[in-house]
């Protein structure tokens, strides 16, 4: 080999922070290394990797190309390292990425019984929207994410990991509450507290409720649901989130599930990685464990 996994880590690094400045801080090493390295393994592969735009760097079009292999190799190099060390066949690290819901009320739950029966595998976790996630994963920023929603991007490979649905959900006080059926009419003629555009919940809805209602009196979007619940069962509006976010509150009766029968609004909660990375063994067991999980609940 003309390579080190040193200048693979270099070039990952500099690959995800677009910085070779900060791949040399977040490795420990001094700029003046980490550049050489780099340089090393340019002329290693015969190839430039990195157009460079000042202290800006942007893969090239044999960088994008590298990229998947070498995160690959390293993910490999640490699972050897970590695994044979400790004496664990799964140890290492992961970057896992989770939309709201699947955040909130499925990954705590996972991670806790993957600490139990897995403790060497580490997972980093970020919750963020749903596009937020997709655009992670195809960035390499994230090994693995949840989602709600769709994903249509060829690069990306999903699998399954539960069924949800949405609620139109009111306060126990709001007129609508005492109905036994709500119609469309009455939905266009309330007022809507709903989550941001982008996210998993606005997407399914808005494709829902589009082709039936053209003019709906949306009054204020919120990105955390939290604030929605707040709002909803504190006033006079109707708002449309995940059964699992609300599923206490209508318990409890704070809020009240609106039956409406022309609105049918499932929908799948799915893990989502790329293509080129399918082969990660940590990511196929947090998906298997994920999925038996699920169907235990279920």
């Amino acid at each position: 080999m003309h390579y080190s996994l040193k200048q693979l880590s270099v070039f990952d690094a500099a690959a995800d922070l677009a910085s070779i400045s900060q791949a040399a801080k977040q490795l420990e090493l001094t700029q003046s290394a980490a550049s050489s390295s780099l340089i090393q393994l340019e002329k290693s592969v015969g190839k430039p990797l990195f157009e460079r735009q000042g202290k800006q760097m942007t893969l090239t079009y044999w960088g994008m190309l590298l990229r998947p292999k070498v995160k690959r190799l390293l993910q490999n190099a640490q699972h050897i390292d970590k695994g044979f060390y400790n004496q664990h066949l799964l140890s290492g690290k992961i970057k896992l990425a989770a939309s709201q819901t699947p955040g909130e009320h499925i990954v705590p739950n996972l991670i806790s019984q993957l600490d139990r029966d897995f403790p060497e595998i580490e997972i980093a976790l970020n919750v963020r929207s749903t596009n937020s996630v997709i655009k992670g994963v195809l960035n390499y920023k994230y090994d693995l994410g949840i989602i709600e929603g769709r994903c249509d991007d060829n690069r990306t490979d999903i699998g399954v990991l539960c069924e949800d649905h949405l609620s139109v959900v009111a306060s126990s006080h709001h007129p609508y509450a005492l109905h036994d059926e709500v119609s469309l009419a009455q939905l266009e003629q309330a007022k809507w507290v709903l989550r941001e555009s982008g996210s998993g919940t606005r997407q399914i809805f808005d494709h829902a409720i589009s082709k039936l209602i053209p003019d709906l009196d949306v009054w204020r979007e919120y990105d955390h649901v939290p604030v929605l619940q707040s709002i909803v069962a504190n006033g006079q509006y109707l708002t449309c989130l995940p059964y699992l976010d609300v599923k206490q509150d209508i318990e409890s009766g704070k809020l009240v599930a609106l039956n409406v029968p022309d609105l049918c609004m499932k929908r799948t909660i799915s893990f989502i990685w790329r293509r080129d990375m399918s082969e990660n063994p940590l990511s196929q067991r947090i998906m298997r464990e994920g999925q038996r999980m699920m169907r235990r609940y279920n």
